[in-house]
């Protein structure tokens, strides 16, 4: 089991003092009692004494000793013969040990809750620590990150993409101001131009003035023309030769006097030569064929096959392109004539009919932009598999190779994907070439915070959870769409690591090292409360009582006249005297009344304290406890509740895990099948399995992990259940790490302490 925790050093801020502290290379937590980085251990079905990360024990618990040997003397473990046996035979052993604490240790006698009381504790253990580390981008525009701020500190950001702020405002104060213009503010994740501002027109356009054709970059000029945008793939139509570049904007113009137009947008020819004009142009990609009068498709001879449809299709930025046009047409060939084509025929040319990319065209149900959440996840998973194939999220996209010319398909934008999708959304980001997959989407996230993807994809549990991005999932192993999520955190900001920095969340913390004391709220009962009581205190006072009453007795002594029957001169014999001692018959019957009560109450001590704990428990405290390993159900209510007769019902999760299986109508309690400890025990992966009890609503849960998870976070809602993701924690840079996510009651995150910002992903191998 490998930890993802050592790349950065063994050290890290130690509490929440943040006092800088250097430990040994094992997995660590903030111990919730210490507020301490503390040495993980965690107790395990069959410890490992193999592993140096993760210290493994065997199974302990907390309980008062006391307690459990007065449940011992009326309870055997299990109901199995050995154990009935072992129950007789230590009984009398087991009693007078039960006595012997009474009387030496009485404040011992009772568990936590007792005497027919309750609880103080209502919440869980909580989380202590928080995100303390700088933003690369923040949602609110007051708050400092490296990326909004343009270059102050150059460690943490990319040097390429601070420079891209400046130059960007440069670019932007060169051109004459106009109504539709960017503002020209610093492009922020938040600001005005990510947010807010399309362009009507392209920045520029090839028109025809006579019988040349010739780039402008006029806007008054711009706005006067009509113009249409073309669609292409590199590849098949140029290919690397300078020749079929000319030869293919020949067939453009040839294309544009077949349609009567004398504008078009080609990206050869108009989009900008330096890297900052190239981002402002993908920026108003969206705008740019939203306004066009129609896209026109420009396909190579072999079309008429469907490879040439194939590979037009299989580029990133093709659904952006016909999807934002008002219509479609499609030249084949340099020489072909220009046919009109609505969508849904296009799709099925291009995609087939049964295809992933027709179902998504046809939901559009014509040319309107696609703003709900459904349609745009959907997008999502089309335009990820464009291109290259789908992208493992730990690594960056390969860039693309350089050519001889320019054109988007050209470009070796890491995020390429994201800015693709983006034109499908109300509110769009800058591109800039340095940052990864994850942080363009966390960005575009942020700016539409309508749709909150972020978020929904943190309480997702994808097949594979990535090492480095934890928070991203393209899918879900409970089968819920990113619509059926109702996020609670709300993302504030992106380290430069990738990390999600989130507010509003609900934390507790994973005990591991032991079964604690539990606390328990009975019913009350006075008569219970003065029997436990009498045998807490009674039997060790009257013991006292009567060992005080001997000196007051040995004070009534008196000589010669009534008690002494010699002079110590006549009785004494050298360094020896004799005394002769009576004793006050009332004071004799005091004392054997003093200790045969004591003794009377000695004997019945373990039957009063188990009379004490024998009231129904109506609540528990809260605690998440984690095994390695797979634990049964009785041996779980075993650990927590050895110190009480009355034991609420434990009983497995019907849907809170992967693992989980439904009883179904077994019985007529909603229950998870008790045959689930059997088959996770046939999984391969037995070093990966743990099992999780909740001692607020009485469930066990068993799940897989690579490591075991310390923190569990409160992230939303589906389905009728609440989603917790529990997280391992990087202490060395202060994130966490998504392990898993469980279905639990929703009603639980109220005894979970709200904590501040927490930094969910980003940890290296």
């Amino acid at each position: 089991m490998s930890l993802p925790f050592m790349s950065g050093g063994p050290s890290c801020r130690d509490d929440i003092n943040l006092k800088k502290h250097t430990h040994k290379k094992q997995q660590r937590y903030m111990d919730p009692d210490t507020g301490q980085c503390t040495e993980l251990v965690i107790q395990a079905m069959k410890p490992d004494s193999g592993t140096d990360l993760v210290k493994q024990v065997g199974i302990t618990d907390q309980t008062r000793r006391t307690p459990k040997l007065v449940v011992s003397l009326f309870r055997p473990k299990t109901c199995s013969t050995i154990d009935v046996l072992v129950f007789i035979l230590l009984w009398p052993f087991r009693f007078f040990i039960c006595s012997i604490y009474l009387l030496f240790r009485p404040l011992n006698g009772l568990p936590k809750g007792g005497m027919g009381g309750s609880i103080n504790v209502t919440e869980y253990p909580p989380y202590l620590m928080s995100y303390w580390g700088h933003l690369w981008a923040a949602r609110s525009q007051k708050e400092h990150s490296v990326f909004q701020e343009g270059g102050e500190h150059s460690k943490p950001a990319p040097s390429r993409s601070v420079s891209v702020v400046h130059s960007l405002t440069r670019l932007l104060s060169r051109r004459g101001k106009r109504e539709d213009d960017l503002p020209s503010t610093t492009p922020g994740v938040t600001s005005i131009p990510e947010s807010t501002a399309h362009n009507f027109y392209p920045r520029r356009l090839v028109i025809l003035r006579g019988d040349v054709w010739e780039v402008c970059n006029n806007h008054d000029e711009i706005a006067r023309h009509p113009y249409f945008a073309v669609s292409y793939c590199q590849n098949d139509m140029l290919g690397f030769e300078t020749e079929k570049e000319k030869e293919f904007i020949e067939s453009i113009r040839s294309a544009a006097s077949q349609s009567e137009m004398k504008a078009y947008w080609l990206d050869l020819e108009c989009m900008g030569n330096t890297d900052d004009e190239k981002r402002l142009d993908v920026y108003q990609l969206a705008d740019t064929y939203r306004g066009a009068e129609f896209t026109l498709v420009a396909l190579p001879t072999n079309a008429q096959s469907g490879e040439g449809w194939r590979r037009w299709s299989d580029r990133v930025w093709t659904l952006s392109e016909i999807m934002m046009s008002k219509e479609l047409r499609y030249i084949i060939g340099s020489e072909g004539p220009v046919k009109t084509v609505s969508l849904r025929e296009l799709a099925n040319l291009a995609y087939g009919h049964d295809s992933e990319e027709a179902a998504v065209i046809n939901a559009c149900g014509g040319m309107d932009p696609m703003y709900h959440l459904e349609h745009l996840t959907l997008l999502k998973a089309v335009i990820w598999h464009r291109g290259n194939a789908s992208q493992d999220p730990e690594k960056a996209p390969p860039k693309a190779q350089p050519r001889p010319s320019k054109g988007i398909d050209n470009l070796s934008y890491q995020a390429e994907k994201v800015y693709a999708l983006m034109v499908f959304f109300e509110h769009r980001i800058m591109p800039f070439p340095s940052e990864s997959e994850l942080q363009a989407l966390a960005r575009l996230s942020m700016t539409n915070d309508g749709y909150r993807m972020a978020e929904r994809m943190l309480s997702m549990l994808p097949n594979k959870i990535p090492s480095k991005p934890s928070w991203y999932a393209d899918d879900d192993q409970y089968k819920a769409q990113f619509w059926d999520i109702e996020p609670e955190v709300q993302v504030a900001g992106v380290t430069d690591g990738g990390a999600l920095v989130l507010d509003g969340c609900r934390a507790a913390s994973i005990r591991w090292k032991d079964f604690p004391e539990v606390g328990v709220r009975t019913t009350e009962s006075g008569f219970r409360q003065l029997v436990a009581k009498i045998a807490v205190f009674g039997i060790p006072g009257f013991y006292a009582f009567a060992v005080q009453w001997i000196p007051w007795l040995f004070s009534k002594i008196s000589k010669d006249s009534s008690n002494v029957s010699a002079t110590a001169s006549e009785s004494c014999q050298g360094n020896e005297c004799a005394v002769n001692v009576t004793i006050s018959p009332a004071a004799l019957i005091l004392a054997i009344v003093l200790f045969g009560w004591a003794t009377v109450l000695l004997v019945l001590g373990p039957f009063m304290i188990a009379y004490s704990i024998s009231g129904r428990i109506l609540s528990t405290q809260p605690y998440l406890i984690g095994v390695k390993g797979a634990m049964k159900l009785d041996e779980a209510s075993h650990y927590l509740y050895r110190a009480w007769l009355s034991r609420p019902r434990l009983m497995y999760t019907t849907s809170g895990s992967v693992l989980a299986q439904h009883a179904g109508r077994e019985g007529d309690i909603r229950e998870g099948k008790k045959t689930q400890y059997d088959a996770v025990k046939e999984l391969e992966n037995q070093d990966e399995l743990y099992t999780l009890i909740d001692t607020s609503t009485g469930t066990l849960y068993y799940f897989t992990a690579k490591r075991p998870p310390t923190v569990c976070l409160f992230t939303g809602r589906e389905g009728g259940l609440g989603r917790f993701v529990l997280c391992s924690e990087n202490c060395t840079v202060n994130e966490l790490h998504k392990e898993t996510v469980l279905r639990m009651p929703t009603q639980i995150h109220r005894f979970m302490r709200s904590c501040g910002w927490l930094a969910i992903g980003g940890v290296e191998e």
